[in-house]
């Protein structure tokens, strides 16, 4: 188990992730990370959710839709 320690930032509230959390999120200074909330409670990952929906739902009409893309490629 991690440890993340919350710190007054201004008005805000920020969050210490130690370098080896960082490292396994494949995260840096500067990077974008998006909590979301699962059953057993918040999920911290840098892949956005909406995005992942999105490309599902744009591949599953590439995949169906194949002969027409071939044909709008030529």
């Amino acid at each position: 188990m991690t440890t993340i320690k919350l710190s007054r930032v201004g008005n805000s509230v920020g969050a210490v992730i130690p370098k080896e959390a960082l490292a396994r999120l494949h995260a840096d200074v500067g990077d974008t990370l998006y909590l979301t909330e699962s059953p057993d409670g918040f999920r911290l990952t840098p892949y956005d959710p909406e995005f992942a929906e999105q490309m599902a739902a744009a591949e599953a009409i590439m995949k169906r839709r194949r002969d027409v893309l071939r044909e709008l490629a030529k």
